[in-house]
């Protein structure tokens, strides 16, 4: 909204929309040398009483983002020319990396099964949440990744215990490895229980490298990391994937320039071939800490 739209929004003068600018008491940003208002963060707003907290500290931070791998978003990064890189390190410690200001962005798909929910939890135990977005990116098929053709029959968590069968896990930080372990318990199974190769993959696409090389027979991932690997693919749980910003960097041209990519006919030829995805709420604002 212009100054003059958020003024009869608000139902109040100019004037006081300009003083609460200068005040830094309402969300805004400044574009081509005009204040632009976004109705879902002045709504957020006066939901919160019409208070800005104390955003975060103002940290000069590379075009990085931290946390979880997803291949639609890594191909999004190379194509779109937006000046971000990926700096994959699992879920946990993208957040952590991204509150110390080490990344401008962070992504996470942890699930908290309290709230049967993802990412809001994880959130607010990394930061207060303050000058904080968060930002759908999509909802993707989880599941277990198995050698081309399937060969040793594994068709449900059961079968990880199986004589034969290895396991390639994730680290801890991960938001796949925290899935598997929840997923495991509820089944009635222990990780620990599964004959796991000794070290953790980092990413994604290192699991099913793993599989894929006869390393492992199985792992946690999405489908489109088996699909780019020739893999089979046994679905098992579908979560959501979301990109954690700075409000402020929300607006600047690196976020702009790959929200716009996902809106191009290139985008929409590409996740149309890619596995396991549901985009159709991308940049829906899933968390908004004023």
């Amino acid at each position: 909204m212009t100054t003059q739209e958020v003024a009869a929004y608000l139902r109040i003068k100019e004037r006081k929309v300009y003083d609460l600018v200068k005040e830094g008491r309402i969300p805004c940003r400044r574009v081509t040398g005009k204040w632009l208002f976004p109705r879902a963060l002045i709504d957020a707003w006066l939901e919160g009483g019409g208070t800005v907290a104390q955003p975060l500290p103002d940290t000069s931070t590379p075009p990085v983002i931290a946390g979880s791998q997803d291949p639609l978003l890594d191909w999004c990064l190379r194509e779109s020319d937006c000046g971000l890189a990926m700096m994959p390190l699992g879920s946990l410690e993208g957040l952590k990396r991204f509150v110390a200001g080490e990344a401008r962005l962070a992504t996470c798909h942890v699930y908290d099964p309290e709230s049967e929910s993802y990412n809001l939890k994880s959130l607010r135990a990394a930061t207060d949440g303050a000058g904080v977005v968060m930002i759908e990116w999509a909802v993707r098929e989880q599941g277990l990744v198995v050698e081309s053709g399937n060969p040793l029959g594994i068709t449900k968590l059961d079968d990880l215990l199986s004589p034969g069968v290895r396991l390639v896990l994730r680290q801890a930080e991960a938001g796949s490895q925290i899935l598997l372990e929840y997923l495991l318990s509820q089944a009635g199974l222990d990780v620990s229980g599964v004959d796991a190769l000794p070290r953790p993959a980092r990413t994604e696409s290192e699991l099913a490298t793993a599989v894929a090389e006869g390393k492992a027979n199985a792992g946690l991932a999405v489908a489109a990391v088996a699909q780019q690997h020739g893999l089979d693919f046994i679905p098992l749980h579908r979560e959501r994937y979301d990109l954690v910003m700075r409000r402020r960097d929300y607006f600047e041209p690196p976020v702009q320039t790959l929200l716009r990519f996902t809106r191009s006919e290139a985008f929409r030829a590409e996740l149309e071939g890619m596995a396991g995805y549901d985009c159709s709420d991308l940049g829906r604002v899933v968390f908004n800490g004023l």
